[in-house]
């Protein structure tokens, strides 16, 4: 009988970290994850590498910072020799399969991303509701079990629509609005419960991803999921008057505009209409959770309850209004860069466990590969969750947090380049200029323990000249820490 854990990892795309019940959203409709928090780990303070989709997921599947592994931008491939973890689990007998997003790869394209030595066995790929490539496996699948549907939003066979269309629209577009019973989210759980429920010999352990694309704009859900929030109960968005006058100028810029001028801002929304984009991210979150609870309930139907290490987060945070702004970027508050993690495994993790430690995304690839029983590599530079996990340690793998943004969205011009560190309550915020690029040099400093909004930027205020410095010295050696040394010196000289 093998002793080795399934590991089942659910993601999903540009949701906060803050937008579960569990994690203070009190108008939230999350009980299956709420109840899956409950059941295990829930880590307060996890950090992504990177605020866009791409450089973030490679992140990930490498356990390296984006200027480690190269993939520093959408749009640009991971390049060749990178090793992923799901390769390493498939090297020691794990069937590993993939169901939805993975962007890794351009999708830019009429076919599917261009896959890496990935260690799948299974690849129903789809990079999301309305991307035309021949290969989308939910069109596919749209097109066999609600023809209708396909065929009354997708009537012309030759326009590849792919994410600008979603990009440029407001409250969602049709597909997104499609029953239940059609949609992306809906997909994702029936392919994914298909894998669980696969025969296999006892002794192969099975590593699946099922990657969602909501909460991802458009923000558009099913009307049964948008009935079910009460947009008076969320808040209105986070800011305060002239907040953008102190901040990088940048930030007026991505408030007038997002995604660098190619969709609507903030500004372009009446109040109203902000409020129903609120109401409709948390009506998607509220399907997605509804989808995780069949994917955890076969998982409990098929025997695996006890002895499968279930992970749920992702890839980065949304905006949502906050600071007068939309959508992704430079920007690295909180609200893009700290995403939801939620770790359970039965027969190895304690309950009811709330974790406040920093922790970062390449680290969940170290926790898998610990405990799978492979090896970590000298090239991941993530450290695994377990003894924390375990109540083992109550320290972190290390005191600070750090997301890098090498213009990996769409491009501006002149460049813009961002480093984050989070230290204990103080966060710093660095916009490069010469040489390494063309924008001009600023900077943001906040102090979480008394403002953990990110409303007051602190970084010109001479009273804190002092934690200003001391941050500066936490994230240079912070980068210094994060080089990759990883390469063997074969000779004295």
């Amino acid at each position: 009988m093998n002793t080795r854990p399934n590991i089942l990892f659910i993601c999903t795309d540009q949701q906060r970290g803050d937008s579960l019940g569990c994690t203070g959203a009190t108008w939230a409709m999350t009980p299956n994850l709420d109840q899956l928090a409950a059941q295990g780990a829930l880590f307060e303070n996890c950090y992504v590498q990177n605020p866009v989709c791409s450089p973030s997921r490679a992140s990930l599947f490498t356990g390296k910072y984006p200027s480690n592994h190269g993939l520093y931008a959408n749009g640009v491939p991971l390049p060749e020799g990178q090793h992923m973890f799901t390769k390493s689990l498939s090297d020691a007998g794990y069937d590993c399969g993939m169901i939805g997003k993975q962007h890794l790869s351009p999708c830019d394209t009429w076919r599917t991303e261009p896959r890496q030595d990935d260690g799948y066995r299974v690849f129903e790929w789809a990079h999301g509701p309305n991307h035309r490539a021949l290969e989308n496996d939910y069109h596919l699948w749209l097109r066999k079990t609600h023809p209708e549907i396909y065929q009354g939003i997708f009537p012309d066979a030759g326009a590849n629509e792919n994410t600008e269309y979603s990009n440029r629209a407001r409250t969602g577009t049709p597909i997104d609005h499609v029953p239940k019973e059609a949609h992306y989210s809906h997909w994702v759980a029936e392919r994914a419960i298909n894998f669980i429920e696969t025969p296999r010999h006892e002794a192969e352990p099975f590593f699946l991803m099922a990657n969602f694309f909501d909460p991802h704009h458009s923000f558009g859900a099913p009307d049964e999921f948008r009935s079910m929030i009460d947009a008076d109960a969320i808040p209105d968005p986070i800011t305060k008057p002239n907040e953008l006058e102190e901040k990088p100028a940048a930030h007026t810029a991505y408030s007038e505009k997002s995604y660098s001028g190619t969709a609507p801002g903030f500004q372009d929304y009446t109040a109203d209409e902000i409020k129903e984009i609120r109401a409709q991210y948390w009506a998607m979150i509220a399907l997605v959770d509804n989808e995780v609870g069949r994917i955890l309930a076969a998982l409990e139907d098929a025997g695996h309850l006890e002895n499968t290490l279930v992970i749920f987060s992702s890839d980065h945070g949304e905006m949502l209004g906050n600071h007068r702004q939309l959508l992704k970027g430079p920007q690295l508050y909180d609200d893009l860069t700290r995403v939801p993690l939620i770790v359970r495994w039965p027969a190895v993790i304690e309950k009811e466990q709330s974790l406040s430690n920093l922790v970062q995304w390449i680290d969940l690839s170290a926790t898998v590969l610990e405990a799978s029983g492979c090896a970590l590599g000298s090239a991941v530079q993530g450290q695994s969750l377990l003894p924390l996990l375990k109540q083992e340690t109550t320290k972190g793998p290390r005191p600070w947090a750090m997301t890098e943004y090498r213009y990996s969205g769409f491009a501006t011009d002149p460049l813009i380049m961002t480093t984050m560190v989070r230290f204990e309550d103080w966060k710093l915020i660095v916009w490069h200029s010469d040489p390494a690029c063309g924008t001009q040099r600023d900077g943001e400093l906040y102090d979480l323990a008394n403002d953990p909004n990110e409303l007051h930027n602190l970084f010109h205020n001479q009273s804190y000249a002092s934690q200003r410095r001391m941050m500066k010295n936490v994230m240079l050696s912070a980068m210094m820490d994060s080089e990759d040394h990883t390469a063997p010196k074969s000779r004295q000289y």
